[in-house]
């Protein structure tokens, strides 16, 4: 007896101190709704890229995808069909093409909020992959990025495509609902997820926010650079989206025939792209049973996802745009040339903008004061301002005026300061842009850190910044809290004067 107790007692510390006979889970591995995916795991974390989250077909709505045996998600997915013109594109006739990427920061740590970006390109080109998330997600969340039609395979109108006009918008959704039965087995909480994008992907979250068919998807939003308040920047309605596309359709060939919808959709993908052009910068078209109402209306009615929003604006939109016509003209913009540019803009008002903008030292950059002012900055106030009488809102100016210029590109003829973009290499590790010096770097840690901290919480203050209070919208300008966002100390800007915000709106009427 003694024997055999001694054997029971041998077994039993066996049991307690060897290694487990089951081996432990292999974290590049993830089981998701559509299959296994595998991806790369290392030092930083865990990185998933080329999920399908949805399968479409051409001008249909998105629909759950799955597949069999192990994916491989060590390398981007396809791009959406678009043509060149920016370097934040990449030429692609793909059509399959829905398709994100998760980036895991390291740890041990379940329910980390989770963070959707939605990539610019004024809906027309771009691609998820190129915003290197690392960093952000080092921040501590989980970082989602997506790839979604662009231009011609999301926004053709006609009365025959009964899913087409606004398809950006429903993919977006497709993928949101991906996150929410799929983000916890990457560690993620999905009743936290923040969904944020900038310019054209910002003009998108506020799509999202006036979607009835978004709602509870998000549970906080951040919009950079989209002034979605301005009438037809976020949204437009059907006649003016099935009138942007008559031509098109004229164009290849389809207006006259008897199935319309059939023959769009026998049209070979590039003599589409080539029809549709490059110069448009399209948007989801309202009235219809997921964007009932144009995004403006939606907000200044208050019939919009209620949740806290964090809106943003460059303090140096424009600058970008006319540098990059200076460039491309081989010269900088001459001061003769200066009032006939407001007069061709501003028309009756060109006597009023001349006066309360004189020519300075560079008639580019003084144009570009004048179309930021009234383009950018003005419309982004009014845009929180709106948002704010009915949801938490903050509002911040990135006003930092050393910044990193486009890699490889020559030197402009004015600083680029806080132009159109200037805040994305300090979020995103991006090779478009000249690598961060260690002043910008560490600006770069107190921005993800205010981003993070929003997402995880609905309020950016922390980390030793000054107090961040929300744009209140009771007590007129004085109560119009709009932070500056340097590298130096964080205030209050003097926004409504520095943007001449008065005497844009008399303008305005």
């Amino acid at each position: 007896m003694k024997k055999i107790a001694a054997l029971g007692l041998g077994f039993l510390l066996l049991a307690t101190f060897a290694p487990s006979a089951r081996a432990a889970p292999d974290p590049a591995l993830v089981k998701t709704t559509g299959g296994v995916v595998r991806g790369v795991v290392g030092p930083a974390g865990q990185m998933f890229q080329g999920i399908p989250y949805a399968a479409a077909g051409r001008f249909a709505a998105p629909r759950p995808t799955a597949w069999s045996g192990v994916l491989d998600a060590t390398k981007p997915g396809k791009v959406c069909a678009q043509s060149r013109s920016y370097p934040i594109g990449k030429p692609s006739t793909d059509e399959d093409c829905l398709n994100l990427n998760v980036t895991v920061p390291a740890g041990q740590r379940a329910k980390r909020p989770v963070i959707v970006w939605i990539h610019g390109g004024s809906l027309m080109i771009g691609m998820g992959d190129l915003y290197g998330p690392e960093r952000l997600a080092a921040g501590g969340a989980v970082v989602v990025s997506i790839n979604y039609r662009l231009g011609v395979t999301s926004f053709l109108a006609h009365p025959a495509l009964k899913e087409s006009g606004g398809l950006a918008l429903h993919d977006q959704r497709a993928a949101l609902r991906w996150v929410r039965d799929n983000i916890a087995a990457f560690g993620g909480d999905p009743g936290n997820v923040t969904l944020m994008g900038q310019s054209g992907g910002g003009y998108a979250v506020c799509g999202q926010l006036a979607s009835p068919a978004s709602a509870g998807l998000f549970h906080r939003a951040i919009v950079q650079s989209a002034p979605c308040l301005t009438p037809g920047n976020a949204s437009r309605n059907k006649a003016a989206a099935e009138a942007d596309s008559e031509q098109v359709i004229k164009d290849v060939g389809c207006a006259t025939v008897a199935d319309v919808a059939a023959c769009l959709r026998a049209v070979p993908i590039d003599v589409l792209l080539t029809a549709y052009g490059t110069q448009r910068e399209p948007r989801p078209m309202s009235g219809t049973a997921t964007l009932p109402l144009p995004v403006e209306q939606a907000f200044r009615t208050g019939r919009f996802n209620r949740v806290p929003v964090l809106v943003g604006v460059n303090r140096d939109e424009e600058n970008g745009r006319i540098i990059g016509q200076e460039l491309g003209a081989g010269k900088p913009m001459a001061d003769e040339e200066y009032e006939p540019a407001v007069r061709a803009q501003f028309r009756k008002d060109a006597d009023a903008v001349l006066k309360r903008y004189p020519l300075g030292d560079s008639a580019g950059q003084t144009l570009a004061k004048v179309r930021t002012d009234s383009g950018w900055a003005v419309p982004s106030l009014d845009t929180a301002r709106t948002l704010s009488r009915w949801t938490p809102t903050r509002m911040y100016e990135f006003a930092e005026q050393d910044t990193p210029w486009y890699a490889g590109m020559p030197m402009p003829s004015f600083p680029v300061a806080a132009q159109h973009m200037a805040e994305l290499p300090y979020l995103f590790d991006l090779a478009l842009f000249e690598q961060l010096s260690a002043s910008q770097a560490r600006l770069a840690e107190r921005l993800i850190g205010a981003w993070t901290r929003f997402a995880a919480e609905g309020d950016p203050n922390g980390g030793g910044e000054s107090v961040w209070p929300r744009l209140c919208d009771n007590r007129g300008p004085a109560g119009w809290h709009v932070q500056s966002l340097t590298s130096g100390t964080w205030r209050r800007a003097d926004f409504v004067k520095d943007h001449q915000y008065r005497f844009w709106h008399r303008i305005n009427g």
